[in-house]
């Protein structure tokens, strides 16, 4: 019998791993903002877009920074999106020079409700799968549509049996 997760295959990103894909897609990003080059704020989608946010927040020196807080996972079966928590709309307006960031986008459905409410933002992800790829301006890296991203601020270190035999 079998103890692993009902997903077929499984993408375990590091710490290390999420640092060099945030700056990746932060050198992407690098002077692709409206007028000038540079971009207005940054606006993560949480939770999974904070990690990447503060690091590509340092990455091209945005000092303004928020958050939309978005739900559409209960544990690890997707729901209707839901905003729950909006950004400052005096700072964010339409979304013109506003980056949006999130982890991954799978169906992109995250993403649709999002840009509802920013519609001229810049949508960026690190992750991205085929079904919701088009809802994204950029992205670092495509995997499958059947697997599944293991992040670092979902896993914890512990001991792992062998495959075969014991200690």
């Amino acid at each position: 019998m079998s103890n692993r997760l009902p997903h077929e295959k499984g993408f375990h990103v590091s710490w290390d791993q999420l640092h060099r894909d945030a700056r990746a897609l932060a050198w992407r990003l690098d002077g692709q903002g409206p007028g000038d080059g540079t971009w207005h704020a940054v606006v993560a989608i949480t939770r999974g877009g904070m990690a990447p946010t503060m690091i590509i927040a340092r990455e091209l020196d945005i000092r303004i920074v928020d958050t939309i807080s978005v739900k559409s996972y209960d544990y690890q079966s997707q729901n209707e999106a839901t905003i729950i928590k909006t950004p400052d709309a005096s700072v964010i307006g339409d979304g013109t020079g506003i980056l949006v960031i999130d982890d991954l986008v799978d169906t992109g459905k995250t993403i649709e409700v999002v840009r509802e409410a920013m519609p001229k933002a810049h949508f960026a992800t690190i992750y991205a799968k085929p079904i919701g790829r088009e809802q994204v301006n950029s992205f670092i890296t495509e995997v499958s549509q059947d697997t599944w991203i293991f992040f670092p601020w979902d896993m914890a270190l512990q001991y792992v049996e062998p495959y075969r035999g014991s200690d």
